[in-house]
């Protein structure tokens, strides 16, 4: 898989395979994420809005927002509240602005409870506003601001002084009695006029007047991230850790998969390949214990990366490959010889297939069956035996540990006549009820020898 492009039946194989694993992993993260959430108390947000009247800028809006959060707003927003052990400091990180379309400041707080978080935005929003008025109001040059008030008292005394002109005209309908109070009223509105106009040209005319737009609703649910939200994030995390963990592992494997590889490692010839039917179960490799329970029930002890076996044909087709691989070792020998078949620990489905290569060459050559370590390789020295031939199945070995048997068959003497790759098939259903599936279970040593002594 080092070599192939990681595609979506890959993490399908990952899933289908490895299901239970992955469970157990996405549990492991939910209580990761349970105990996370124990860790932090849960958290409620709630915000106020307050209304900037007048015509701003968006420079001008983003400076009101560092008012709000100022540590001159928040600490006062501190001493109204008074709660025992926080200062202005510590709800500095609880406060948040953000201004809205429509000249609107959002004031949000968080705190532990729904309660606490209301008052907290209600009451920075109210100190942002009084702070708010008090620097509008030390901006304004008292001069202008008298003088401004002292024209908008003349005014109101030429608005009563013209009423007073125009009650006082001739209320006949003559022309000149129309023409005076239209001319006016005329004034009138041009005064209005111009007042409306110098207070708009006020930079600090109504910017004043903010206005907080009700108290802010109490929250009815925990600020993000909730317990549930961390308890899947969790989940979730781990779940995605393990996946990638599968295709990182499966990327960075070494173990080899063509024929030509494994012959060019082991430094022999390849005789064939064999079929080894059965269900999946049956290539589970041997091992007690604990650790082997577990891996069993996790699924872990069966490789997941390796392609789902394919159908096979009849019992005839399978035996014809044995013999035939059985036949090109004899051509190889000059005279029946006594050979040892090494097969790798672990190795379920070469185990299945050089007993089944036992069987077909009954004694012509005489074969022993030896189960070879490959961490720490060792093979009975040259006695009766005068050869080797290893018998494995693709994909399981990396070159390391196959040259490391083809090293121990050279210090036993033993020269490494050939090689068998044996593949898992699936067997197809008998077709009468006195042929039976699949062979009967094989002898795994043949004379008097058992597996991994000496000759």
């Amino acid at each position: 898989m080092n070599d192939d492009t990681i595609r979506l039946v890959t993490i399908g194989w990952i899933i289908r395979r490895r299901w239970r694993l992955l469970a157990v992993l996405a549990l492991v993260g939910a209580l990761a994420g349970y105990g996370t959430s124990l860790l932090f108390p849960p958290r409620y947000t709630t915000s106020a809005s307050v209304l900037l009247p007048g015509a701003w800028e968006e420079r001008e809006l983003l400076t009101q927002e560092e008012i709000a959060t100022s540590s001159v707003v928040v600490d006062r927003a501190a001493a109204k509240l008074h709660w025992p052990g926080v200062s202005g400091s510590e709800l500095r990180d609880q406060v948040g602005a953000t201004a809205a379309d429509g000249n609107i400041i959002k004031i949000s707080g968080t705190a532990e409870t729904p309660k606490r978080a209301q008052q907290l935005s209600d009451q920075v929003a109210q100190q942002f506003v009084t702070f708010a008025a008090r620097v509008a109001d030390g901006n304004t040059d008292p001069e202008a601001a008298e003088q401004l008030e002292a024209l908008r008292q003349s005014v109101v005394q030429t608005n009563r002084r013209i009423t007073e002109l125009a009650d006082a005209a001739d209320p006949g309908q003559t022309v000149e009695s129309v023409q005076s109070r239209t001319e006016l009223e005329k004034l009138r509105t041009s005064l209005q006029e111009a007042i409306t106009k110098l207070d708009q040209a006020d930079p600090s005319a109504g910017k004043a007047n903010m206005v907080v737009m009700g108290s802010a609703a109490r929250p009815t649910g925990e600020a993000p991230p909730t317990r549930v939200q961390l308890i899947v994030a969790g989940a979730l995390l781990f779940f995605l850790l393990a996946v990638i963990g599968h295709l990182a592992a499966a990327r960075m494997s070494r173990r080899l998969r063509s024929e030509p590889e494994i012959a060019a490692a082991l430094g022999s010839t390849l005789l064939g390949t064999v079929d080894v039917p059965g269900e999946r179960s049956a290539y589970r490799p041997e091992g007690r214990g604990p650790r082997a329970l577990v891996r069993r029930l996790l699924g872990t002890d069966i490789r997941w990366d390796l392609p789902a076996p394919q159908a096979s044909g009849d019992e005839t087709g399978r035996q014809i490959r044995y013999r035939r691989v059985c036949a090109r070792l004899r051509d190889q020998l000059p005279s029946p010889r006594r050979l040892l078949v090494l097969v790798p620990d672990g190795d379920e489905i070469a185990r299945r297939a050089a007993g089944q290569l036992v069987t077909a060459a009954k004694s012509d050559p005489m074969l022993r069956v030896v189960g070879v370590s490959v961490s720490h390789p060792l093979v009975p020295d040259r006695d009766s035996e005068s050869g080797a031939l290893v018998v494995l199945s693709a994909g399981s070995w990396t070159a390391v540990e196959l040259a490391g048997i083809a090293e121990a068959c050279a210090d036993a003497k033993h020269e490494v006549l050939g090689i068998v790759l044996a593949g898992p098939v699936r067997a197809r259903p008998t077709q009468s009820a006195g042929r039976p599936r699949d062979a009967a279970t094989p002898v795994f040593a043949v004379g008097d020898d058992v597996k991994g002594s000496s000759g």
